[in-house]
C-alpha cells in the first residue's frame, strides 16, 4: 500500500511504528528517505561517532538550492516506552482512538516530523513555489546529543550549505496547539561539588573532619542565594541541588569527602563564563566561612540564546494565528532542545505539539492537532524564506 504523503496521520503512524528508540535508526530515518526522494529532496545519510559514545546515524535533506533556506529540524528518536503493559495498547501500533493517535513519539517529535514533510507535499500537489528547505532529522536528541545535530551543523558548514532560518519542531506549545513559539531557552551548566574531609569514627569526631556540614553551608549559599530578577524574555536564573552523596553507607563513619550535583538553568544576564564565576563565588564565601577544601567542576552543551521579532518569528507568529485564531506568546522557558546548536549558525525558532503527554505512558495527539499543525506548516513554507530574503534585499 502506497503512503500518502498528504496525509500527516498516515506518516506520523508509520514513523511511530518504528522502533527508534535512542539510539536506534529503527528504520525511521528509511521510511523518510522513500517519502522526501519522491518529493524532489536530495538526500544524505551522515553517521558520526565519538568515543565512548553510541554512533548515530543522522538525514539531510534538501529540496532547490535558490534563495534563503528554510530548516525544518527534529528527531526521530524516542525515549523508551517503559513498561509497555502499562499502555492501553502497543507503544509502537500507532493506535488511533477516539480521534486520538497513540504512540511512543506521537508528540515528541515524529508527528511535528509528519506535519511538515505533509505540509511540503501539499504545497508541491498544489503548484505552490517551496523555494528553498530542508530537513534536519538526528537520531540523537533524547540521548548524549554528541553524534547528532550539532555534527551535521558542522558538516553542512565544512562543506559551505548555509542555514537562512530554521524551525524546530518540539512540542512547544503547553495546552493548546497556537499557545507558545519558543523564541530562545535559557542556559544549563550542572557542576560537581566536592567538599573535603577526614574520615573517622562517629564516637571520636574529634580524630576526623566531617565533610557534611561544610558542604550543607555550600549548598545553602548556592541555592538559597538569588542570582537575579530576570529579564524581559527570561525568568530569574535558578540554582537547583540534585543529589548529595557520600563514599561511604555505614552509619558510624564520618566519610572523607562529600559531593553534590547542582544545575543552574540561567538567563541572558549571564553567560556560561559569567555563570561558572558566580558559582566560584559562592563556593569562596563558603570556604572562607567554613574553612573548607573544595573542588568544583563544570559541564553543559547549552548556553543561554534568544532570537528577536523578525521574518522568522514574525512570519510563523502570522501562519499560527491565521490557522489557530490564536496569538501565540513568544516563550524562552522549558529545557534544553538542538535548538541551542543551531542558533550558532542561523536564526530559531521552536513550534510544534501540545507538550502535555510527552515521555509519558500513553503519550498522544489530536488527529485535529495534526492537520492544523500541517497547516501552519504550509504557510511557513511559502513565506518565511521569502520573508528572509526580503529583509535582507
Amino acid at each position: 500500500m502506497t503512503l500518502d504523503v498528504t496525509d500527516p496521520v498516515a506518516l506520523a503512524r508509520a514513523l511511530i511504528q518504528c522502533r527508534s528508540v535512542t539510539p536506534e535508526e529503527g528504520g525511521a530515518l528509511t521510511l523518510l528517505q522513500s517519502v522526501l526522494e519522491p518529493l524532489g529532496f536530495v538526500c544524505e545519510r551522515v553517521t558520526f561517532q565519538e568515543a565512548g559514545t553510541p554512533d548515530v546515524e543522522n538525514l539531510y535533506a534538501r529540496r532547490g538550492t535558490g534563495g534563503a533556506n528554510l530548516c525544518f529540524a527534529g528527531h526521530t528518536d524516542v525515549v523508551p516506552p517503559g513498561d509497555a503493559a502499562a499502555w492501553h495498547s502497543d507503544p509502537f501500533a500507532a493506535e488511533i482512538r477516539d480521534g486520538l493517535l497513540y504512540g511512543r513519539g506521537a508528540v515528541d517529535m515524529k508527528g511535528a516530523i509528519a506535519c511538515f514533510v505533509a505540509a511540503v507535499a501539499r504545497a508541491i500537489a498544489a503548484g505552490e513555489d517551496t523555494g528553498s528547505v530542508s530537513l534536519l532529522i538526528t537520531g540523537d536528541e533524547e540521548g548524549p546529543s554528541i553524534n547528532g545535530t550539532v555534527k551535521v551543523l558542522q558538516w553542512l558548514a565544512e562543506r559551505g550549505e548555509r542555514l537562512d532560518a530554521a524551525i524546530v519542531g518540539e512540542p512547544s506549545n503547553p495546552d493548546a496547539l497556537g499557545d507558545e513559539i519558543k523564541i530562545g531557552r535559557r542556559g544549563s551548566v550542572t557542576g560537581e561539588l566536592v567538599v573535603y574531609g577526614v574520615q573517622g569514627h562517629a564516637a571520636y569526631p574529634h580524630r576526623a573532619d566531617n565533610p557534611l556540614p561544610k558542604l550543607a553551608q555550600f549548598i545553602t549559599r548556592l541555592s538559597g542565594t538569588r542570582i537575579d530578577e530576570g529579564t524581559r524574555h527570561f525568568q530569574p536564573s535558578n540554582c537547583q541541588v540534585t543529589i548529595v552523596s557520600v563514599p561511604n553507607t555505614a552509619a558510624n563513619v564520618i566519610p572523607a569527602f562529600a559531593a553534590a550535583t547542582f544545575n543552574i538553568r540561567y538567563n541572558d544576564i549571564w553567560r556560561r563564563a559569567t555563570i561558572e564565576e558566580w558559582v566560584r563565588l559562592q563556593c569562596e564565601a563558603a570556604a572562607l566561612a567554613t574553612g573548607a577544601r573544595y573542588d568544583v567542576s563544570f559541564a553543559g552543551t547549552g548556553d543561554v540564546f534568544l532570537t528577536e521579532r523578525g521574518p522568522l518569528v514574525d512570519t510563523l507568529s502570522s501562519a499560527v494565528q491565521a490557522v489557530t485564531g490564536r496569538t501565540p506568546g513568544l516563550s524562552t522557558s522549558g529545557g534544553t532542545s538542538d535548538a541551542r546548536f543551531i542558533k550558532d549558525y542561523c536564526p530559531v525558532v521552536e513550534f510544534g505539539l501540545v507538550n502535555r503527554t510527552i515521555h509519558q505512558v500513553d503519550e498522544c495527539v489530536p488527529l485535529q492537532d495534526l492537520e492544523r499543525l500541517t497547516e501552519i506548516y504550509r504557510l511557513a513554507v511559502l513565506r518565511i524564506a521569502k520573508a528572509v530574503d526580503q529583509a535582507a534585499a
